[in-house]
């Protein structure tokens, strides 16, 4: 058996990296790195086939055969190539990997979209795996996939940061849930984070005052928050950990932010009395935290919050979640679940959700939640999950319900809780399995053609 790694990320290379070592891959003949580096402009992205920060990680495997130079000129993301050519590339990739007759596992990350979409049904006979992509993992399959593809995905690997919790993505199919150990990810994480010396970072963690880490993510690229309201969003998430009593705040801006970003939260800081830093360095976030040694971080809906709780108990904050989960659109969003599952965790518990990340007293509460709301984004993938989702709703308080899933997604769905229709709308309500309008218009058709036989038989025309 050889096993193929489609990765794109470092969260996604530290993910296969634990699953090795914690033995959770079973046996393979060889392993296969195929990185592939996915930003709009790879250019200028951190590229984990190449970065010094994971060679380390990429030891773990017996050959690197980065994708980008094989697809080029086309952008990985857009290599779709037409289904008749796919065996002949299935042929050339192999000869390309001297992959020979051996059987072939291939687990891919983002598996919905190309390039591993297209891996995924190019290599026709693989048995396939999922390699977890932080809280989107935890999200339902985003599109109808072939049953060529689905009936072939056998497990779904990834981090266990939301304890109790078991991702969406392919559960319709039945595939494993195969969960890595926080303890074995956190090693991971710290090889990697180890891996390059980084002075800035050690003199940052030479301080002994109670510090908080604020993590930028750059919401306005997915046109979520204009960059005025971005600024004004990562400035209440200082106010937040001054509340908290942090004395020093840490900056770790995304690649993409403004410096302009940097100013506005230093000048809030030190208007509540804290001293301020950034740190721009390629470092996961999550290893900045720990080796800062922070007492708190705050972020929006950030994959390195859920992990941080769960390596190392730190407290965390969420900041904005309520706005996002609005705004996301169309409903069916990837971002949504990750924004539920950050928002479920850092809320009160006396709230009805449940800010320990189990609901309060009721063990499971946090997977309701998670299979309601996938249930409410995917309703034909998931319709497995309706019956559970309707008992979920119904229980809640209507502010809770519409928190997550708003009235027009209730009423469409003829879920718990959805308001009564309006009298327009009752008008326009679909019978007999066509809409009301075309009900009308069909009616009113009819009604000119009888007109005009009467007419004619009236004229004698």
């Amino acid at each position: 058996m050889i096993q193929l790694f489609a990765l794109h990320s470092p969260y996604g290379l530290m993910t296969a990296a634990a699953a090795i070592d914690a033995g959770l891959l079973g046996a393979s003949s060889r392993r296969i790195l195929v990185p592939m580096n996915t930003a709009a402009v790879p250019e200028t992205a951190l590229d984990i086939a190449t970065a010094p920060r994971y060679a380390t990680l990429r030891a773990r495997f017996d050959a690197i055969q980065p994708l980008n130079p094989l697809v080029d000129p086309r952008h990985p993301t857009a290599w779709t190539p037409d289904p008749q050519d796919l065996p002949l590339l299935e042929r050339l990739f192999s000869r390309a990997f001297d992959l020979g007759d051996a059987e072939i596992e291939l687990f891919a990350q983002s598996p919905q979209v190309a390039p591993a979409r297209t891996l995924m049904t190019m290599f026709s006979r693989a048995r396939l795996g999922v390699i977890g992509d932080g809280l989107m993992t935890y999200s339902p399959t985003r599109n109808r996939m072939p049953r060529q593809v689905t009936e072939r995905v056998a497990r779904v690997v990834y981090p266990d940061v939301v304890p109790g919790v078991e991702p969406l993505v392919f559960a319709e199919a039945g595939a494993a849930r195969v969960p890595v150990p926080p303890e074995a990810f956190g090693r991971v994480l710290h090889e990697a984070g180890e891996a390059v010396p980084d002075a800035a970072l050690d003199a940052l963690a030479g301080d002994d005052r109670r510090t908080g880490l604020v993590i930028g993510q750059y919401l306005g690229a997915l046109g979520l928050v204009g960059a005025a309201e971005e600024t004004a969003l990562q400035v209440a998430m200082v106010e937040r950990l001054a509340d908290a009593g942090v004395e020093r705040v840490v900056f770790k801006p995304h690649p993409s932010a403004p410096p302009a970003l940097a100013d506005a939260l230093a000048a809030s800081a030190a208007h509540r009395g804290m001293a301020f830093a950034v740190h721009d360095g390629d470092q996961p976030a999550e290893h900045a935290a720990l080796r800062l040694g922070v007492t708190d971080v705050a972020a929006c809906f950030s994959t390195a919050l859920p992990t941080l709780r769960a390596l190392s108990g730190i407290r965390i904050h969420a900041v904005g979640t309520d706005a996002v989960l609005r705004r996301l659109s169309p409903f069916e969003n990837s971002n949504r679940i990750p924004a539920v599952i950050v928002d479920a965790l850092t809320r009160p518990v006396g709230d009805g959700t449940g800010g320990d990340g189990t609901g309060g007293d009721e063990p499971g509460r946090l997977q309701r939640l998670v299979d309601a709301v996938g249930y409410a984004m995917q309703p034909e993938i998931c319709a497995h999950l309706r019956p559970g989702a309707e008992a979920f709703l119904a229980a809640l308080p209507a502010a809770e319900r519409e928190r997550y899933v708003p009235p027009e997604r209730l009423r469409r769905l003829g879920l718990p809780g959805a308001p009564a229709p309006t009298v327009l709308q009752r008008a326009l309500a679909p019978r007999g399995g066509i809409g009301r309008l075309e009900e009308l218009r069909l009616t009113a058709a009819g009604a000119r053609r009888r007109a005009r036989r009467v007419w004619k038989a009236a004229t004698g025309r």
